[in-house]
């Protein structure tokens, strides 16, 4: 399953209130946006395979990476972070997830 298009808004506000504490705030809230998006499908953030995470300042990276840390263990979903010019909504981060579940 592909969650795509997690930002940091915070779901009780609608679509462009973001979490508080720039790019690293809103990466932690769109991880755990994307973390009930997989719990509706049955899956959870340690069946994620590949993600990739799109800032606006690549400066961000480092606190980014403290906060990806605290959401995924090993093995850690292969990353790929790209700096872009804009994201929807002014955001700050987006992160798009792919996600492996086996049936039983």
């Amino acid at each position: 399953m592909v969650i795509s298009g997690q930002l940091g808004v915070l779901p009780d506000r609608g679509t462009t209130t973001f979490a508080d504490g720039g790019t690293v705030g809103e990466l932690r809230q769109a991880l755990t946006n994307a973390s009930t998006v997989l719990a509706e499908a049955g899956a959870t953030l340690g069946d994620v395979v590949k993600a990739s995470l799109f800032v606006l300042d690549m400066s961000d990276f480092a606190g980014c990476n403290e906060v990806w840390l605290e959401h995924f263990h090993d093995p850690l979903p292969t990353r790929t972070a790209i700096a872009v010019a804009q994201l929807p909504y002014g955001a700050n981060a987006e992160v798009e997830l792919w996600a492996y579940k086996p049936e039983s």
